[in-house]
């Protein structure tokens, strides 16, 4: 994924995740006019670019109040700011078998944010990019197995599994911010990239599955 780069946060380091600065960019550049009233499915409204956006896409309005949620509740959830890859879909890490190594690359938009997007966002692109299918998004027990062991490797102890439960709740709230984020992207990159990529059909999409999940998984709780 190119273009846009991250820009930094102000205030304190808990407010210098990339999330919310970001996405705050992304928004005004969008310059998104309401639908027009009336506007059946299919249709579309244009931007200042002059390219069509489709009716699907949320209103600017609808986009503020989500972003105005996100950044009311996942702040609440704890989450260590810890340094972040913020990109970490299958072809950015590679595996080497014979080695037992596994390495990441590809670091432009790596910078300090809260953990569990880190991670939400990771298991976000299990479902990939080209053929998105989020049916591939890890199951409840592959995902405590995968946080398990993470947790281990990071204490170097075994773990509880209020640990392994509390950063369940935390990666699957976050990943709806990772939704968010890269659908904004993605109408971004449809209004100015020349990438022979159908983008704006990726945001709808990114879209969808945020305003899908986010009833299940604003319904978790941490455990006690």
């Amino acid at each position: 994924r190119k273009c846009f780069p991250w820009a930094p946060g102000s205030g304190g380091l808990r407010d210098r995740w990339v999330v919310h600065p970001q996405i705050r960019i992304f928004t005004p550049a969008l310059d998104l006019p309401s639908h027009t009233q009336g506007a059946g499915a299919g249709s579309h409204t244009h931007s200042s670019s002059g390219r069509s956006l489709s009716a699907d896409v949320p209103e600017v309005g609808v986009l503020e109040r989500e972003l105005a949620w996100l950044k009311e509740h996942l702040p609440q959830l704890d989450s260590p700011v810890v340094f972040c890859h913020n990109d970490l879909l299958c072809k950015n890490i590679i595996y080497d078998s014979s080695k037992g190594h596994v390495r990441f690359i590809d670091y432009e938009y790596a910078g300090y944010n809260y953990q569990a997007f880190d991670i939400g966002n990771h298991f976000n692109e299990f479902a990939g990019v080209n053929e998105v299918d989020y049916s591939r998004y890890p199951a409840r027990e592959t995902q405590l197995q995968w946080l398990r062991y993470y947790l281990q490797a990071q204490k170097g102890a075994a773990v509880a599994p209020r640990e392994v439960e509390r950063l369940y709740v935390q990666v699957n709230k976050f990943a709806l911010a990772s939704h968010f984020l890269w659908a904004l992207w993605a109408l971004i990159q449809s209004q100015f990239s020349t990438i022979d990529f159908d983008f704006l059909r990726y945001a709808v999409i990114r879209f969808n599955q945020y305003f899908k999940v986010k009833p299940q998984v604003s319904a978790l709780e941490m455990p006690k």
